[in-house]
């Protein structure tokens, strides 16, 4: 459980930080776009009140949200448990750092603050994500890759 801790904290900080040096230190929430790499890497501010894409924006979701992904690091926590590999439990803290990280942000902003946008090869992506997306979808796969347990399987 140390590694799914260590994990969890170092992804809800690094995205925390991450935050605070490109939103407020490079004060984008003002300047809305910074060319970084273009068309590769740009940042580009966005405040989502929804999940992905905006879904479930609107005056009632904000706490439905946060609460949502108590639940779902508390659930994951439980799950967690039953693991035997240290690779399980750094997915499952990447997954909870990251939930967290965004539900602080609904906490503290009413919204989520996103604002890497990545495009390549002709395609345009008009959508931002943050760090925090990146580790949740990391552990999510991680936990899809390497959450089942070939002992725990075998007991009755």
């Amino acid at each position: 459980m140390r590694a799914l801790a260590l994990s969890a904290v170092l992804a809800f900080v690094v995205d925390q930080l991450s935050k605070v040096i490109v939103v407020h230190l490079m004060d984008l929430k003002t300047v809305l776009f910074v060319p970084v790499a273009p068309p590769f890497l740009t940042f580009r501010m966005g405040w989502n009140e929804g999940i992905n894409f905006g879904l479930m924006s609107g005056a009632g979701a904000r706490w439905a949200l946060i609460a949502l992904a108590v639940i779902i690091s508390a659930v994951m926590l439980r799950w967690a448990r039953s693991f035997t590999r240290p690779v399980q439990h750094v997915a499952a803290g990447l997954l909870i750092g990251g939930a967290l990280a965004n539900a602080f942000d609904r906490v503290i902003y009413g919204a989520v603050a996103d604002f890497l946008n990545m495009s390549c090869c002709g395609i345009d992506n008009p959508f931002a994500f943050n760090l925090a997306d990146v580790f949740i979808f990391a552990g999510a796969a991680g936990l899809v890759i390497w959450g089942e347990d070939k002992a725990a399987k075998n007991t009755p």
